[in-house]
């Protein structure tokens, strides 16, 4: 199946000019002479388990990169991360592809992605963030990224369109695609308006091209640092085997539930966590846990320090024998681990732990 980046968009209305006033809100002209500031914040989703139908909707994928806005006057480029970071010592082709385009002025919303073996590698992106720019520059050579635009902010004539609704946010991006647009560096991000064809983009697109779907408003405008869009993840399943565990700060009963998969070597790897335990199980289930301490727990790759996603465990784990098999939700993998916590979903007795491993999670 070809990449929703490839298919053909859909031609909408004509850009207009913006009032005085939304200028203003704006912040009107900014150093560097970019139409907008390089502050300005990209508007972001909320999250929810179905994809929303009451109302007009524009559903587009969402990709699984490093979200950015691209800021363009003249020769000088400027690419900002979510969270308002700059990211272009860490993706010099971009810089440089941005400054090379005839376009003299934007800003544009999109993902950075890095395609490694004909798929994308969220990995490879993590990669970049690296403080030696001869290693940098390296990559950007072996690896180059590119961007898939879904936004604009300011159009090639200096127009802000943040007030505009979507429809002629869209128009004046597929404008500026069909003039920049450069196959497998500048592409433009596909989008429909048929719920049911975005139902159909959560399962039937090649495994780790996309993230899911995002559902904007269509007669909504560009909402800066608002949760104004929906998001809904591509979620997994797996079954993992309970290789340790971590006391809750300050307490002495169950926060978290260490996960593990089994290698071809036979050594069980850890893979992630679950701390999505009830407060009405975890009494029954910390004593279940404490009968069943038992070293090493993990017999290849073993827990670390506490996770980055959460403050509150210890950093101390406990090990036990690997004898429980858990059913947990997931969104991504990256190198071989869930990259964000993971949701338990149902405990398996009937599953033997062996049976738990890797090919649950391998790319398809």
């Amino acid at each position: 199946m070809p990449s929703p980046a490839h298919r053909k968009p859909t031609k909408e209305a004509g850009t207009s000019r913006l009032s005085a006033k939304a200028k203003a809100t704006n912040g009107g002209g900014t150093a560097g002479g970019f139409a907008l500031p390089v502050s300005t914040a990209p508007m972001e989703a909320r999250s929810a388990t179905e994809i929303p139908s009451d109302g007009a909707w524009q559903y587009e994928p969402k990709w699984d990169g490093f979200r950015c806005l691209a800021f363009k006057s003249g020769k000088e480029v400027d690419l900002r991360a979510k969270s308002g970071k700059p990211l272009g010592r860490f993706f010099p082709e971009v810089i440089a592809l941005l400054q090379q385009l005839g376009a003299s002025q934007f800003v544009v919303d999109g993902e950075l992605v890095i395609e490694v073996d004909g798929r994308l590698s969220f990995d490879a992106l993590q990669m970049r963030l690296h403080p030696a720019a001869s290693r940098v520059q390296k990559l950007s050579q072996q690896t180059p990224a590119r961007l898939i635009l879904f936004d604009m902010l300011v159009d090639a004539k200096g127009v802000i369109l943040t007030d505009k609704p979507l429809p002629i946010r869209r128009a004046a991006l597929e404008a500026f695609a069909a003039e920049n647009a450069i196959e497998f560096r500048l592409e433009l991000s596909s989008f429909t308006l048929d719920r049911q064809e975005a139902e159909h983009w959560l399962t039937s697109w090649e495994a780790g091209a996309t993230d899911g779907v995002v559902a904007k408003r269509r007669d909504g405008p560009y909402e800066c640092g608002e949760r104004a869009m929906v998001k809904v993840k591509r979620l997994k399943t797996a079954d993992c085997v309970v290789g340790g565990f971590r006391y809750e700060s300050g307490s002495d009963e169950v926060g978290s539930l260490l996960l593990g998969l089994y290698g071809t070597d036979g050594t069980l790897n850890h893979v992630g966590f679950t701390a999505t335990i009830s407060d009405k199980e975890r009494p029954t289930l910390t004593r279940r846990l404490e009968a069943l301490r038992e070293p090493p727990g993990f017999t290849g790759k073993a827990p670390g320090g506490p996770s980055r996603w959460s403050t509150e465990r210890s950093a101390k784990w406990e090990p036990v024998r690997p004898e429980l098999v858990v059913e947990v939700r997931f969104d991504q993998v990256s190198s071989r681990r869930f990259r964000h916590g993971t949701k338990l979903m149902r405990w398996r007795p009937d599953k033997d732990p062996r049976q738990c491993t890797y090919e649950q999670i391998e790319p398809r």
